[in-house]
């Protein structure tokens, strides 16, 4: 995010949204096509459970670059959610 000049603000929530955002469409998709009892709904639920270990990770790993970014003028919160929208649209 850096390489592409996008503000800390931006960027930090950005890493977190993208970490975690299949999380639960895996879930759903596994139970629909194995059913409920099948190993691979039994693994993709054992992944939810490792996403809050993984997430307080690279939450950690946000705090710890903040650093990296350029020191911008203070960015609203509506302004961050257009701009993250703005980028997942692509």
């Amino acid at each position: 995010m850096k390489l592409f000049r996008v503000p800390y603000a931006v960027a930090a929530p950005g890493a977190l949204i993208g970490a975690s955002n299949f999380f639960e469409l895996a879930v759903a998709t596994a139970i629909a096509l194995y059913g409920p009892g099948s190993g691979a709904a039994l693994a993709t639920v054992v992944g939810v459970l490792v996403e809050v270990p993984v997430m307080l990770s690279v939450c950690r790993v946000c705090v710890s670059t903040r650093g990296w970014f350029d020191e911008a003028a203070p960015i609203s919160a509506r302004a961050a959610a257009d701009a993250a929208a703005a980028s997942r649209e692509g």
